[in-house]
């Protein structure tokens, strides 16, 4: 639902407009933001750079966010993380609208777990698969949405959360994904996550929590998480089932 009398993939077609900005003008994230803040202040910081993401025709992510493949999302184009201008469609590449064709996400290379490990291949694999699975992890679990921005690969900054979730109470969850062991190391960046999404995105009575999702938890992952109470730790693993079928010939 629209805060204000037009979504906002529209308001960012009014700053275009308000800002005068021609063929080659640069567009700068801090600009956008300041727009925003000055002209429509209710708009979160992350359904900003989501939709920056989502109206940017060579942005990857873009195809997690509901693209309109009649092109009135093909707004910018991005030159790097904070700077950005018109698309020109007579010199720009074609605009993404889906996944290049490949097998999957990794650019063709092997996957960086063994079979007999019986694990994802990819954590693309992992993240699709709970995508469309919240509430195996827990009941009432929800894949954010708002204004056709999924919480999948949800900008924070110049980084993205793998799972942006909502739970039963009403409060964000982010879910950061190992498709192998998960290492100490990942405590750090899923709390520079939760506080992203507490202090720019999250309502005053929205609470953010974390939650860390491996193959296989190192004892110094628990341990690191052990002085923490807003993190939870999850292990997966994956069974196959075969039934037979009946030959008629």
């Amino acid at each position: 639902m629209s805060l204000y009398d037009k979504p906002v993939k529209l308001l960012f077609r009014d700053l275009v407009k308000d800002l005068s900005l021609g063929k080659g003008d640069v567009l700068n994230r801090e600009t956008v933001n300041s727009w925003f803040q000055k002209n429509y202040p209710l708009i979160k910081a992350g359904t900003i750079s989501a939709h920056l993401l989502k109206l940017s025709t060579n942005a990857p992510s873009r195809i997690h966010y509901n693209i309109d493949k009649a092109g009135n999302d093909d707004l910018l184009f991005q030159i790097d993380s904070k700077k950005f201008r018109l698309y020109d469609a007579a010199t720009d590449p074609d605009p993404i609208y889906e996944k290049d064709g490949g097998d999957d996400d990794n650019g063709g290379e092997k996957p960086s777990v063994p079979p007999e490990e019986h694990g994802f291949a990819y954590e693309k694999d992992l993240q699709n698969f709970l995508a469309k699975n919240l509430t195996i992890i827990e009941e009432g679990l929800v894949l954010y949405e708002d204004e056709g921005i999924k919480g999948i690969e949800f900008p924070v900054g110049n980084r993205f959360i793998d799972l942006l979730a909502i739970d039963k109470d009403g409060d964000y969850v982010v879910i950061e994904l190992k498709v192998s062991r998960g290492y100490d190391r990942v405590v750090g960046q899923i709390l520079r996550y939760v506080a992203w999404i507490k202090q720019n995105h999250a309502n005053e009575d929205q609470k953010v929590r974390g939650i860390i999702i491996a193959r296989e938890i190192s004892d110094d992952l628990i341990l690191a998480c052990s002085e923490t109470r807003n993190i939870d730790l999850y292990e997966y693993n994956l069974s196959v089932s075969l039934s037979k079928v009946q030959n008629t010939a």
